[in-house]
């Protein structure tokens, strides 16, 4: 064997054999390893075989564009043609996105309590990696965030990859899901590097009152820690939405959000974060960390980003309207079929696109948990609820409200048939009546 002792540089190295491997063994790093979509580990080990003879509804899918009766606008549509008709945006764009784009932003989502400059905006890969830069900026190996529960499952995707432990804390359902303030602050310790708030919530639909979030500031404030507040769903609500960044004074916030659902275009892949410092408290160094970090990938699609300022300047107020006034109407739609079946305890939505529905299993005895009943509901209804234990919140279920009027109704009508073929009453509802 001749070994070369010199390196390209002419300088002499260690003349050492190097081990060679025996034979072939390449593994997936830990981090692909750590990697766990909750929903799918529910979803995938479902027996979902629905019954031939009813098409299938579909009720769980977070995409308001599946059914096509949920179209964009027509400008935003023509602010993309034209932006390709430009031929201005077909190279790569900064990592952070062009600073027309990030200024158009700045521009929309500015109010006087919380202003904004396109340095405090990071354009990025939809409102998902908004969240995982934000993570990945304010955490370390070992540190732990707080998430909501129930919660949208990417956060703990994203931070359990990264070895970044997770604690849940509560909401209350019988409070329109506020946050259990009193466990939320039991769980800080000296390594929670940031608290997740996702308002308007996925997956209940939720929506807190400007008191209620001022609560959540001044927790987080007690204990000197950052908020990554999800505001994806902001504006599609209907009651009143502040963000939290114009409530805060000293609580630090890097705010998530984008045009997916507001547009009504989630494929487009287009997201932002919103630097909100307070009293330079993320300063330099937390805004250079973003830099870094969107250097990774570089960013949001050139196209979009050209397409920004029209799309945010140009939809007009008709179109924001029509989407709320549908997903109300479908909620309540919903929420009144579905409050008339026994067993069943649906909680009325404010805001986003979904209901979450409680199910008294002790009145279903077929059943063993929230994930047999909506394998069964799929096997004998074909109607495919998301069983909210992918959102490790156990004996409720999600409804996705973005379907046709008349498939909403057809779905509420074949859970009820359901539901009586199988409720049962308690011994001690039996007790009453003999009573």
């Amino acid at each position: 064997m001749i070994i070369n002792p010199f390196n390209v540089n002419g300088t002499l190295y260690p003349a050492k054999v190097k081990s060679r491997r025996q034979r072939w063994e390449v593994k997936p790093s830990e981090m692909a390893n750590n990697t766990l979509n909750p929903i799918r580990a529910i979803v995938d080990g479902m027996k979902l075989t629905p019954n031939p003879d009813k098409p299938m509804i579909a009720l769980s899918i977070g995409d308001p564009t599946v059914f096509g009766n949920l179209p964009t606008d027509g400008s935003v549509l023509q602010a993309m043609k034209d932006a390709i008709d430009s031929q201005k945006y077909n190279g790569y764009a900064p990592s952070v996105g062009y600073l027309k784009s990030r200024q158009a932003v700045a521009n929309f989502c500015s109010c006087p309590e919380a202003p904004l400059e396109a340095e405090d905006v990071i354009l990025t890969s939809g409102c998902s990696q908004a969240i995982d830069l934000a993570i990945s900026v304010l955490c370390n190996p070992g540190d732990n965030i707080l998430v909501p529960c129930p919660g949208f499952s990417l956060y703990k995707t994203l931070a359990v990859s990264m070895g970044i432990k997770v604690k849940l804390y509560n909401l209350l359902p019988e409070k329109s899901w506020e946050v259990d303030l009193q466990h939320m602050e039991s769980l800080i310790d000296e390594r929670t590097s940031c608290i997740i708030v996702t308002n308007p919530s996925n997956p209940c639909g939720s929506v807190f009152t400007k008191e209620h979030l001022q609560k959540i500031l001044k927790v987080a404030s007690r204990h000197c820690v950052p908020i990554l507040a999800d505001e994806i769903y902001s504006d599609m609500v209907s009651c009143s939405c502040p963000s939290m960044a114009s409530l805060s004074s000293d609580v630090p916030i890097l705010s998530c959000g984008g045009l997916a659902k507001r547009w009504l275009v989630p494929g487009w892949r287009m997201g932002w974060i919103l630097i909100h410092d307070r009293n330079n408290v993320f300063g330099s160094e937390i805004r250079q960390g973003l830099v870094k970090l969107s250097q990774r990938i570089l960013g949001a699609c050139s196209i979009v980003q050209g397409a920004l300022e029209s799309i945010l300047n140009n939809t007009p107020q008709s179109f924001y309207n029509k989407t709320i006034s549908f997903l109300k109407s479908n909620s309540e739609i919903c929420f009144n079929e579905l409050s008339t079946i026994p067993g069943l305890n649906p909680i009325m939505p404010s805001g986003a696109m979904y209901l979450m529905v409680g199910i008294d299993l002790e009145h279903f005895p077929d059943f063993k948990n929230d994930v047999d009943f909506t394998e069964r509901l799929v096997t004998e209804q074909s109607v495919f609820c998301l069983p909210a234990s992918a959102f490790e919140y156990p004996n409720f279920f999600r409804i996705v409200v973005t379907v046709p009027e008349e498939m909403m109704l057809e779905a509420c009508s074949r859970i009820r048939e359901f539901c009586q073929r199988h409720y049962r009453p308690c011994s001690r509802d039996s007790n009453d009546l003999d009573q």
